[in-house]
């Protein structure tokens, strides 16, 4: 599968882009009205940070005793559970004067449900589509959350220039309900891929199996902390352009748009893996820049090629697929993509941290060399994974 059309051809394909589309936007603006509430209350850069990322942290616990769940409950219905997750989050969080720790808890339960959400949501596609149209359609899905990353924050902007953070949550709130229809209606009820109900245990020994060999593991931690400290990057954001922050945010949802359209439509498979390593240090070094006093049209072009550098993420995701069984990919996926959330959450502490005490712009670059340095050092373990180099067994499940 090579072309748009064969892909949104595809049975139920177009119900799961729609959706995911309206639960990327929902998301984009929640944050960036969150992040901007949290600001104008506290002047914190470290809390403005949390509350736009904080949500990844719960998919830690969630990454920890509830993945079993993806592979073992019907898509349709948890996934329309999870978007109405979303939209009582919303809603919740407009209350006028909701305390600050019962918002962080309230975004930290949303973490929660979506750390399931997203492991539901991948191993679903795989079912779809047929085995040569997943890079395909994970790149389309990725170019829905570039471009409805722009949409969000585009309409965070607009939204937070004329009303109040809380009536943005509300707009948020609506469109999730509308990703909520869109699956109920749009998606056919189908079975659970694997047999058993979910457990504790079970999501920890398949953790573990997942883990357990050294070239799948190499591709999760490249996957992982690389991408979460350049996400630190971008959480300093507000804090370095109070009142052009979605300038920078929109920039850099362009740049990774185009580097999605470059895996999915520009390279082919024989070609791909190739540009893995380059792309991961390009993600991280236009942030060296701002330890400089740059202008707001310099670091937006600095933020959108980084971007470009998130694209190694959907190759790396190739080979993880093809290291992994059938039975268990919904939880492959969903530990990848908690695990990603949980280091950019991470990432975001530390980067408020770092910003405590130094300009922000120095925090930025502290960052991204941090980058910089772990993908030096991961590389060489992911030479583990690379089909290009050694022809490995990558059909072993992971059960097994």
């Amino acid at each position: 599968m090579r072309t748009y059309r064969e892909l949104f051809r595809t049975p139920e394909f177009t119900p799961l882009f729609a959706a995911s589309c309206a639960t990327v936007a929902a998301t984009t603006l929640t944050g960036l009205a969150l992040a901007t509430l949290v600001y104008a209350r506290t002047e914190s850069p470290l809390l403005s940070a949390l509350a736009m990322f904080g949500p990844s942290f719960a998919a830690v616990i969630g990454a920890t005793t509830l993945l079993s769940v993806t592979d073992r409950v019907p898509p349709r219905p948890a996934l329309t559970l999870v978007a109405l997750a979303t939209a009582v989050a919303c809603l919740t969080l407009a209350t006028p004067g909701l305390p600050l720790a019962a918002m962080f808890a309230v975004i930290f339960a949303l973490g929660l449900t979506a750390s399931i959400g997203s492991g539901v949501l991948y191993g679903l596609l795989d079912e779809i589509l047929p085995a040569d149209g997943y890079v395909l359609g994970r790149s389309v899905l990725n170019m829905s959350v570039g471009a409805m990353q722009v949409t969000g924050f585009a309409l965070g902007g607009v939204l937070l220039a004329v009303v109040s953070p809380r009536t943005a949550l509300l707009v948020g709130a609506a469109l999730a309900f509308g990703s909520l229809l869109v699956l109920r209606l749009g998606l056919s009820p189908r079975p659970a891929r694997s047999s058993g109900r979910p457990s504790l245990a079970i999501t920890w020994r398949i953790n573990r199996e997942l883990l357990s060999t050294p070239a799948r593991r190499a591709v999760y931690l490249a996957m992982w902390v690389p991408n979460g400290l350049v996400v630190g990057c971008e959480a300093l954001f507000v804090p370095y352009a109070p009142h052009a922050a979605a300038v920078l945010f929109v920039a850099a949802a362009l740049g990774m748009l185009l580097g999605d359209l470059a895996a999915g439509r520009l390279l082919s498979p024989a070609t791909r893996q190739r540009y893995v390593t380059p792309l991961r240090f390009a993600l991280a070094a236009p942030y060296l820049l701002f330890v400089l006093p740059l202008n707001l049209p310099v670091a937006a072009v600095a933020a959108a090629i980084a971007s470009v550098g998130f694209m190694s993420t959907l190759l790396l995701q190739e080979r993880l697929i093809a290291l992994t069984g059938k039975d268990v990919r919904g939880q492959a996926l969903g530990l990848h993509a908690s695990g990603m959330k949980a280091m950019q959450a991470a990432g975001a502490t530390v980067a408020g941290l770092v910003a405590q005490v130094l300009p922000v712009g120095t925090a930025i670059a502290v960052m991204a060399a941090l980058s910089v340095v772990v993908t030096a050092a991961l590389t060489p373990g992911l030479r583990l994974s690379d089909p290009t180099i050694e022809p490995l067994d990558m059909k072993e499940p992971a059960h097994a």
